[in-house]
């Protein structure tokens, strides 16, 4: 079996209150996105690494990509949302990529990503019969609001866990949920529409997804301090 990584990036990241994408904001040096293609094109498991981007995107050609090209392969057909831009890649993969081939869909913002999490997904789920995702157990407690942003309950944490990314499934599987069921936040929930159950693989808050401008400054902290 073969091994790809897919890696959404047509969005603007609006909650970041950035003059340009999120993906592009700079990070340690680098633009965001770079720190998380460099964490998949460094997993020797993975064959190659699909990058897609909106067909005007103006900004990835201002960038040295000359480390990754070899890895690194851009596709110019994101969509509006992310589940569009994930089904357009996965068709647009179809001259690489077998229908049983496994595709890894991560997060462009989630710059904290370490080979470490990629090979252990890969590890976890590469005989499963349907897929995975990293995650990890709830450990707050959980409030439901009104309208008025008011407690409504307590919602009980037993059994919930956090989607991250990487999610991993089979290309042709993921590209028919998605396609029956456009309308959702990530690929796990496609999966799950049509009935299958994917594998929940243990995480770590490391891989947190940089939302808002603060998260910037804890993911840099993150990328300085890690020890593997």
């Amino acid at each position: 079996m073969t091994y790809f990584a897919l890696v959404p990036a047509a969005g603007g990241g609006a909650r970041m209150g950035a003059e340009c994408p999120k993906q592009y904001l700079p990070l340690a040096g680098f633009p965001l996105i770079r720190h998380a293609l460099k964490a998949l094109a460094d997993v020797p498991a993975l064959a190659r690494v699909f990058v897609v981007l909106a067909p005007d995107d103006g900004y990835w050609d201002g960038y040295d990509w000359s480390e990754l090209n070899s890895r690194v392969t851009v596709l110019r057909c994101g969509g509006a949302t992310r589940a569009a831009s994930v089904t357009n890649g996965l068709r647009a993969m179809h001259q690489f990529a077998a229908a049983d081939d496994w595709v890894l869909v991560h997060d462009a913002a989630r710059a904290c990503l370490s080979r470490g999490h990629v090979e252990k997904l890969i590890a976890k789920v590469g005989n499963d019969l349907v897929g995975g995702l990293l995650a990890v157990p709830v450990a707050d407690t959980l409030k439901r609001a009104q309208d008025d942003a008011r407690v409504a309950a307590t919602v009980p944490r037993e059994g919930l866990w956090q989607a991250q990314t990487p999610q991993m499934f089979r290309r042709g599987q993921l590209l028919d949920a998605l396609e029956r069921v456009p309308v959702v936040t990530d690929e796990a929930s496609a999966i799950e529409a049509i009935g299958l159950h994917p594998l929940l693989v243990a995480a770590d808050a490391t891989n947190l997804k940089v939302t808002y401008p603060l998260d910037l400054q804890l993911a840099e902290w993150i990328l300085h301090n890690r020890k593997d």
